[in-house]
């Protein structure tokens, strides 16, 4: 980061006294600090205020940290994320590599050594700008289907169409996971970014849509399969 372009950091954390512990002492060393106190409105700044990095806490109101991770890495794969979490478990930090984490420090922490591994991110980036991101293909085929995830369009059984925003938001996860189970709450949660107000049927009708969409007989589907109690998943090569 040049001198006159301070780098951007978004600090999601939901304990107060921390998030403005974090953001005086990044103030400090001349970054540019913006602060969401939960995992909606944290979902909503990284779309807006496009960040530089982002110091992410696991467990928040609204979407956990976890999953607003995986909604981040499936449009921006090379956007630099800290998980700073009271969750020391060696099983949750292999779950936030999982997710796509960067680095991972557990609270209590030494403030120098935070300190020192943002810069150290922020030094990382600034060297992988010039190299594509691989998480999911601009353009992905299977079965006969192609979807242009960059004009949002698809060519299918139907023909030409328009997928919507959240149509092409779910059809990423899916890629993102082909071969991968999914639950209803994992797709609620990284799709829509936010329980509260949306029902596990709406997840049902957005899938009746891609089947019909992509399946060459919607009633026996063979891409988008439901799994009983589970959930859904993406099968891009079946074998019927």
């Amino acid at each position: 980061m040049s001198q006159s372009t301070p780098a951007r950091i978004l600090i999601i954390e939901d304990e107060s006294h921390i998030a403005e512990g974090l953001k005086l002492n990044l103030s400090m060393k001349g970054y540019e600090v913006t602060v969401a106190e939960d995992g909606l409105s944290g979902l909503d700044l990284w779309k807006n205020s496009h960040p530089d990095l982002i110091v992410l806490d696991i467990m928040l109101p609204g979407i956990d940290g976890f999953s607003l991770l995986q909604r981040i890495r499936l449009e921006d794969e090379k956007l630099p994320v800290l998980i700073l979490s009271a969750k020391a478990e060696p099983s949750d930090k292999i779950k936030g590599l999982s997710c796509g984490v960067d680095d991972y420090l557990t609270k209590p922490f030494d403030l120098e050594e935070f300190l020192l591994r943002v810069e150290r991110l922020l030094t990382r980036a600034t060297w992988n700008k010039q190299t594509p991101a691989a998480n999911v293909p601009a353009v992905y085929s299977f079965g006969g289907n192609t979807i242009d995830f960059d004009t949002a369009r698809a060519e299918c059984r139907q023909g030409t169409i328009t997928l919507t925003e959240q149509e092409t938001i779910l059809l990423k996860l899916f890629v993102a996971n082909a071969g991968k189970p999914l639950s209803r709450k994992t797709l609620l949660e990284v799709g829509w970014g936010y329980t509260g107000g949306t029902s596990t049927r709406t997840i049902d009708n957005f899938i009746v849509r891609l089947r019909k969409y992509f399946e060459k007989n919607p009633r026996k589907p063979c891409y988008f399969k439901s799994l009983r109690s589970v959930g859904y998943v993406f099968d891009p090569a079946p074998d019927n």
